[in-house]
């Protein structure tokens, strides 16, 4: 005769998470059979698996006993004597009087109403300014499973993170539990009692009744629905002149990265600038924000809570929603579409009798840059310095403007905004929108002529001209007098030839146009002065309307 039980520990495995003590809830499967085979019951065929409290008299004693110290995912066979099972009574018409019974146990999970969440954390971030709060939202990744290694979800086979608020209600209060104080890239492990999790009910057809939950949990992004963005100044140039306002246009390289530091776009794998007007709805109204200002060269630190981002739907592939962005800008330069060109004298000689203006020729040296310091080109890599007419529309605007109203030896430092530079397309090295910066230096002024014009008087012209040029007297001028007389005006001071061409170019192109009939020879008649000339079509003008 059998006295006690007899227990069989015949599958244990390597690490017991967990022993069944007195007054733990227990769920296990089992089949039931007599001493010679026969099944009398399984719970494997209800497909439920038994659910109750050891040590309470909720099964039968020899069970209650023999189950003690039983680990999860042990497979135990316990041989219950009659006394310890149904006794002299049996059970109905199933277990007749004084049977004994042999119980094949597997252990699928054990709790205790005393259980809190049990959290181990596997790996915390080094840098850790913020972790999770109540009413946070947060983005986490997840392998969750039963106590036994049964697998019930996993975000990771989604490819989409679990996106919740946190102390809501939105998730069971066990899993809440553990989120708490979790920062961004911190993995932890939670073991969930099932009264902290889906309790008596279970969940669907994943999650039985009464089951403990393990989770193993990746935190990949945290906020506040309150949250502001956040900026850190890494970088600031010591001469901060001017900083950006709204209506600027800025031109800027950034690193967009996720807070577990994922990058998800950059300008500089494009190598080329995001360029955009600050404060008009351009770009996200975080980014709007945190470039106002900023000054040339300076280097930030935008954190962009999801609301201010691209929101719960994100944006394409790259962006999930409600994902907080960092980027992390450098500032190459911004303008105003209102600019003028900024001009700061360097340099300039005690004595200046005369400066630059319309139409006159310089010769200057220069030097130009971006902002960023960037050399684009130089005077340097030419032979001789460089040549120009201003206003002739031979350089930019800006360059134009800045080198009017300069005295030889005189050096400028000169700020172009693009409007008045190479525009939004730029030019050759020239980004599109740039904003140039000029050194410049005159190194010598050949006074001009107004447009339209070859010759100009620095007297008073004679009174009799067409005497004054017939210098033999015989009533016609010819070119070699034509010549003549002009260059003797030059040279005594009182004329002056339009600059930087041939002379003898100049002077005959004067001489055809009062040579009005083509014979090779001027008379009184034809000859008229370019500013009488300039009255009368301005005089037929104004008959005519």
């Amino acid at each position: 005769l059998l006295f006690n039980i007899v227990v069989d520990r015949y599958s244990v495995p390597k690490r017991c998470i967990r022993e069944v003590k007195n007054g733990d809830f227990v769920r296990y499967h089992y089949n039931g059979t007599f001493t010679n085979g026969t099944q009398f019951d399984s719970s494997y065929d209800r497909g439920i698996a038994f659910f109750g409290i050891v040590g309470q008299g909720r099964q039968i004693a020899g069970v209650d006993r023999g189950i003690m110290g039983m680990c999860i995912n042990e497979r135990r066979m316990i041989t219950v004597p009659p006394h310890m099972a149904y006794g002299s009574q049996g059970a109905a018409e199933t277990i007749p009087p004084d049977t004994t019974l042999v119980f094949d146990l597997l252990l699928l999970d054990v709790f205790n109403r005393a259980d809190q969440v049990q959290t181990q954390v596997i790996n915390t971030p080094e840098n850790c300014t913020r972790s999770v709060l109540r009413t946070d939202f947060v983005r986490f990744h997840f392998n969750g499973s039963l106590l036994d290694g049964t697998k019930f979800d996993s975000s990771y086979d989604r490819a989409q993170t679990q996106d919740t608020l946190v102390g809501e209600g939105w998730l069971v209060s066990g899993l809440e539990q553990g989120l708490l104080g979790m920062c961004v890239g911190e993995i932890r492990s939670f073991i969930i009692p099932p009264f902290l999790a889906f309790g008596e009910k279970g969940y669907g057809k994943v999650i039985p009744p009464h089951a403990t939950l393990l989770y193993d949990i990746l935190l990949v992004d945290l906020h506040n629905p309150k949250d502001d963005i956040t900026v850190e100044i890494q970088e600031v140039p010591k001469h901060c002149t001017r900083k950006s306002v709204i209506g600027d246009y800025i031109r800027y390289h950034y690193n967009g990265t996720f807070l577990n530091g994922v990058t998800f776009d950059t300008s500089y794998q494009r190598n080329s600038t995001y360029n955009t007007y600050i404060g008009l709805g351009y770009v996200i109204s975080g980014m709007d924000q945190g470039l106002q200002g900023v000054c040339v060269g300076e280097r930030r630190k935008i954190t962009i809570p999801p609301h201010l981002a691209y929101g719960q739907h994100g944006a394409g592939k790259d962006i999930p929603g409600s994902a907080v962005l960092v980027f992390h800008i450098h500032v190459i330069d911004f303008h105003n579409p209102k600019d003028t060109v900024q001009v700061e004298v360097t340099f300039k000689p005690e004595h200046c009798n005369e400066t630059s203006e319309l139409n006159d020729v310089i010769v200057y040296r220069y030097n130009c840059s971006l902002l960023d310091g960037a050399v684009l080109f130089t005077s340097a890599d030419y032979e001789a310095p460089q040549s120009v007419v201003l206003g002739a529309d031979k350089v930019i605007d800006g360059l134009d403007e800045a080198l009017a109203g300069m005295c030889v030896g005189e050096r400028r430092t000169a700020i172009v905004p693009p409007h008045l530079g190479h525009g939004e397309r730029g030019a050759g090295d020239v980004p599109g929108s740039a904003v140039l910066r000029f050194e410049l230096e005159i190194i010598s002024i050949q006074k001009g002529v107004p447009e339209g014009y070859l010759f100009v008087w620095l007297d008073e012209s004679p009174a009799e001209l067409f005497q004054a040029l017939d210098m033999n007297q015989d009533s016609e001028v010819l070119l070699e007098e034509f010549s003549d007389f002009i260059k003797q005006q030059v040279a005594e001071g009182r004329g002056r030839l339009k600059p930087a061409q041939d002379p003898e170019l100049v002077i005959g192109n004067m001489f055809k146009n009062q040579d009005r009939n083509s014979d090779g020879r001027i008379t009184a008649d034809e000859l008229k002065l370019k500013v009488e000339e300039d009255t009368e079509k301005e005089k037929a003008r104004h008959e005519e309307l």
